[in-house]
C-alpha cells in the first residue's frame, strides 16, 4: 500500500497539497491483524512511472551515460540507459545540463536521537549508565520532527543509519531509515534492513567512566569488559540452545535484552558499526573478532585506518569515515586526507560519513574533499568509484545493497537530480525522489517537508 503526500499531519511533515486518504474505521478488536513489534510500519508514497530525460547519469556501478535516461515504474528502477521509451500516463523531467545519481546514503548520523534546536532535552544518544548497554535501541528514542530530517533531504540523503553515541564499550542497536515524513519510527524504518551494534573504544569510554573512578579507566579495562560481554553471550546463547534443542533439564533461560542483542550478532543477524580510531586499537577489535566468531561491519571514524587497511581488506571490514576531520583529540592527530583514497586503493569497502546535522546536509562537498585528497597523492579513482563512497558502499554497510545504492533495474526509486556535478561545491539536490515520489523540489518550496514542530515556531502558532 502506497500512501499520498499529506499536507498537514501531527507528528509529521508538511507537504506538497494532495487530497486526504479517507480514515478507515477501525477493525474489531479480535479481527485486528497482529503485527510484530517495533517492526518497520514503512509504505512509500504514491507515485507513477517518471522518465528522467537526457542527464549525465552516474549509476554508481559502473556506468555513466551522457545523456542519458531513468525511468522509474511503481517505485522501482524499470530501466537506466539512452532513448528509453516513454510508457503511458509517465510524467517526463528535462534533466538535460544536470547529473542523476542515486539517493546517497549516511552509515553515521545522530539525527532524530541528537534533535534539533541542540538541548539537554533532545540528548538522547548515549546512555552513560554503564559501559555496555546492548539493550537500548536508538529508534526508541528517534524525533521524527527533527528539522534535520528535511535538511538532510535537501541535500540529496535517501536514507541514513541512526546510532547510539560512543560512550560505551557496547552502546546499543542502531537502525536504518528511510528519510520521509513520518509521525513514528517505525514508519521511517527501512524496510528488512538489519539492526547494528554500536560499538566503541579508545578515549570515549575512558573519559566517561574513568571521569567518575569507574571502570573502564585505560584501554587495558576497555577490552577486558568487552570480552567479558561476549563471553557472557556466547554463554546465554548455549542456554538457549539447548533449551530449544530439547534440553529442557532445570529453568528455561531468563529473557535478557542486552544479551539478546549480542547473540544476535554472534548469529549473524545484526551488524557491527565499531567507533575506532587508532590503528593498534583497530586491530584489537579484529582480534577480539576472531576470539569470539563475530564479524565487524564497519570501523567508524577510523582516523589511522589507512595504516591498517591491508588487514581491514583482509578480513573484509570496510571503513566509514570523514574526508578531513582530525586532530580534535589525541587519539585523531595522525591523519591524512587520503585517509579513504588509501583504505580504497587496499581493496577496503569505504564509506564516507558524517556523524554530523551539518556535514550530513554536503555529504557529496566531502566525498569530493577525499577524491582530491586522494588524486593529489597519485591514487587514480574515478568519480563512479568515489560516487560509492556515499551509495553502493554505504548500502552494502548497513545490509541493504540490494535494495538501494546505485542506479539499477529493480533498486528502489531512489534518485537524485543535481543541478551540476554532484562534486562542485556550487552543485544542488534539484530534486529527490524516493521510492519513486518526489519528496523534496528545490524550485517548489511548496513541495518541501517542514515538520510540524517548525510550523509551529515560524507560522507563530506555537505555545
Amino acid at each position: 500500500m502506497k500512501r499520498a503526500l499529506p499536507f498537514v499531519a501531527l507528528g509529521a511533515f508538511a507537504c506538497a497539497p494532495a487530497a486526504a486518504p479517507t480514515p478507515e474505521a477501525p477493525a474489531p478488536e479480535g479481527e485486528r491483524p497482529l503485527r510484530e513489534a517495533h517492526a518497520s510500519t514503512y509504505e512509500p508514497f504514491t507515485s507513477g512511472p517518471t522518465l528522467i530525460r537526457g542527464g549525465t547519469v552516474m549509476t554508481a556501478a559502473g556506468d555513466v551515460f551522457e545523456g542519458g535516461d531513468v525511468l522509474i515504474v511503481d517505485g522501482r528502477i524499470a530501466a537506466v540507459g539512452r532513448d528509453l521509451e516513454v510508457p503511458a500516463g509517465a510524467r517526463t523531467i528535462d534533466a538535460a545540463g544536470r547529473y542523476v545519481t542515486p539517493g546517497i546514503i549516511d552509515t553515521h548520523s545522530h539525527l532524530g536521537v541528537y534533535a534539533s534546536p541542540g538541548d539537554q532535552a533532545h540528548a538522547d544518544g548515549n546512555e552513560m549508565t554503564r559501559p555496555v548497554t546492548g539493550h537500548v535501541w536508538a529508534e526508541h528514542a528517534v524525533w521524527p520532527q527533527d528539522p534535520g530530517f528535511p535538511r538532510a533531504l535537501a541535500g540529496g540523503i535517501t536514507s541514513l543509519h541512526i546510532l547510539p553515541g560512543s560512550a560505551n564499550l557496547i552502546g546499543g542497536r542502531g537502525v536504518t531509515l528511510r528519510n520521509v515524513p513520518a509521525r513514528t519510527t517505525q514508519a521511517m524504518r527501512f524496510p528488512g534492513a538489519p539492526h547494528s551494534l554500536k560499538m566503541a573504544c579508545g578515549e570515549n569510554p575512558k573519559r566517561v567512566y574513568g571521569s567518575r573512578n569507574q571502570a573502564p579507566m585505560t584501554r587495558m579495562a576497555n577490552i577486558a569488559l568487552t570480552r567479558e560481554a561476549w563471553i557472557r553471550a556466547a554463554e546465554y546463547r548455549d542456554q538457549v540452545d539447548r533449551w530449544e534443542n530439547g534440553d529442557r533439564t532445570g529453568t528455561p533461560p531468563t529473557r535478557n535484552l542486552e544479551l539478546e542483542t549480542l547473540v544476535d550478532v554472534l548469529r549473524g543477524r545484526i551488524l557491527i558499526q565499531n567507533h575506532c580510531y587508532r590503528a593498534d586499537e583497530i586491530a584489537n577489535r579484529l582480534e577480539i573478532a576472531r576470539e569470539f566468531g563475530y564479524s565487524i561491519r564497519s570501523i567508524h571514524h577510523g582516523v589511522e585506518a589507512y595504516k591498517v587497511a591491508d588487514m581491514l581488506a583482509e578480513e573484509g571490514v570496510g571503513v566509514s569515515i570523514w574526508a578531513d576531520w582530525w586532530g580534535f583529540k589525541l587519539e585523531a592527530l595522525d591523519a591524512t586526507n587520503a585517509n579513504a583514497a588509501l583504505t580504497h586503493q587496499a581493496g577496503v569497502t569505504t564509506v564516507i560519513h558524517s556523524d554530523d546535522a551539518i556535514g550530513i546536509q554536503v555529504l557529496n562537498q566531502e566525498v569530493a574533499k577525499a577524491l582530491a585528497a586522494g588524486r593529489e597523492a597519485g591514487i587514480d579513482i574515478s568519480d563512479d568509484e568515489a560516487l560509492r563512497w556515499i551509495t553502493a558502499n554505504a548500502a552494502w554497510t548497513l545490509g541493504v545493497e540490494d535494495e538501494v545504492g546505485t542506479l539499477e533495474e529493480g533498486k528502489r526509486g531512489d534518485v537524485v537530480i543535481w543541478s551540476a556535478h554532484p562534486f562542485s561545491v556550487y552543485a544542488r539536490a534539484d530534486q529527490v525522489f524516493l521510492d519513486g515520489a518526489l519528496l523534496h523540489d528545490r524550485t517548489d518550496p511548496a513541495r518541501n517537508p517542514i515538520t510540524d514542530f517548525e510550523l509551529g515556531i515560524f507560522s507563530g502558532e506555537g505555545n
